[in-house]
């Protein structure tokens, strides 16, 4: 209840409520005060025994996926690439490595439902959570972010594959009432045919706009190590732990076993419009191939697109090199011939070009891979660590130089 004075005294009212709304002014997403981002329940499919509410995940803004048209929903690359790109390029392209949707709610229950597209739901090497599981992470409730370190986002639930085709799974229940903003991200190594998001049916779903606004993305292109060999979960990729850190949205292009600077992939990359295009497939690649398409790669993209930056990557250290002659002798062959290819580029006066070496990439206690090669958890957010400080130096140069 208001006191008299300020009853008496609309301005003071007035003056408070200003302070406050410019207080937390950075804290009210437009998601929740707009109408038109709320997804129509009335396209859900109702679910009276758990008193869910399902929905297509494709009535949100999906994430990390570079072209519209694709042959389905779900595809990382259009469909104009099968006849352009080996099969199994083509084939590896229909997994949803990269692929999340952000959503807001406030429901006390989220749950998933997935149909995925093959039976092989493990690896060996890389557990079913990540080669087919969901994973979802949140920012905290808007309230609390006031309190301190919490506008970043934290996992949340993991949704864990058992039968083919379909999942489904209470990702999180009881959840304290409040809105909350929400990332899921898909498999990545198995693609999915569809993917429904169940919420509390009493409370209701918001759309979120693209990561960071109508920004460009940043552009990985890479081996199965980019695609997320082997991390555990869907969200522990070094690629989408970046976009997080970054706030920036990123396109997964990693092909395992097939990330070989292939013109008719550096073809599409130029076709999109990057804030920046990652090269790192020197794992998949020798030296003389590295020696002899380097070049026509920086030159095709710098060619459709003059001031967007390149970055050229290292292979990581194989966790056995130190003592195993062979793969110490590939790493340095492959380096050398980068390395070559590089400052033949900046000599030949191309501009925005950038170098990541590879022995820092995992660490040096040979402690970040499951099998020499593939990064574990721990080496994703090694590689992470890695990437931050130049992708946060070329981006920043770049846009203060337009």
């Amino acid at each position: 209840m208001l006191k008299k004075t300020d009853q008496q005294q609309p301005w003071r009212l007035l003056l408070i409520l200003t302070i406050l709304l410019l207080g937390n002014i950075n804290l009210v997403s437009p998601a929740s005060l707009l109408a038109a981002d709320r997804v129509d329940p009335a396209s859900a499919r109702p679910d009276p025994k758990q008193k869910l509410l399902w929905y297509d995940i494709r009535e949100l803004e999906l994430e990390g996926q570079g072209w519209a048209n694709t042959k389905a929903p779900f595809d990382r690359l259009p469909a104009s690439a099968e006849k352009q790109v080996r099969p199994p390029v083509w084939n590896l392209s229909r997994h949803s490595a990269g692929l999340s949707v952000r959503f807001r709610t406030d429901a006390p229950i989220i749950a998933a439902r997935w149909t995925l597209t093959s039976a092989s739901l493990a690896m060996p090497h890389m557990p079913a959570t990540g080669v087919s599981g969901l994973d979802l992470y949140v920012r905290p409730a808007i309230a609390a972010q006031a309190t301190g370190n919490t506008n970043r986002w934290q996992w949340l639930a993991t949704g864990r594959p058992s039968k083919f085709p379909t999942n489904e799974a209470i990702l999180v229940r009881g959840l304290p009432l409040a809105d909350r903003e929400y990332s899921l991200y898909l498999p990545l190594y198995n693609g999915v045919q569809a993917v429904e998001i169940g919420i509390s049916a009493d409370h209701a779903l918001f759309k979120l706009p693209r990561a960071a606004g109508k920004r460009k993305p940043i552009i990985f292109y890479g081996t199965s190590i980019t695609q997320g060999g082997c991390a555990s979960r869907t969200g522990m990729v070094h690629t989408a732990i970046l976009s997080r850190r970054l706030e920036e949205p990123v396109i997964n292009l990693g092909f395992s076993g097939n990330g070989r600077m292939e013109q008719p992939l550096v073809d599409l990359m130029a076709s999109v419009d990057a804030a920046i295009y990652v090269i790192d497939c020197l794992p998949n690649m020798n030296g003389g191939e590295v020696a002899a398409r380097t070049e026509p790669l920086v030159h095709t993209l710098r060619k459709a697109r003059p001031q967007t930056p390149i970055l050229l990557v290292e292979d990581r250290s194989y966790s056995n090199a130190f003592l195993v002659k062979s793969a110490q002798d590939r790493n340095q062959q492959n380096r050398q011939a980068l390395q070559a290819a590089y400052q033949k580029l900046i000599a030949a006066g191309v501009k925005q070009l950038y170098y990541l070496p590879g022995d820092k990439l995992l660490g040096k206690d040979n402690l970040g891979t499951v099998d020499g090669s593939h990064p574990t958890d721990l080496g994703f957010m090694r590689m992470a660590d890695a990437f931050e400080p130049l992708l946060k130096k070329i981006l920043a140069e770049s846009r203060s130089n337009p």
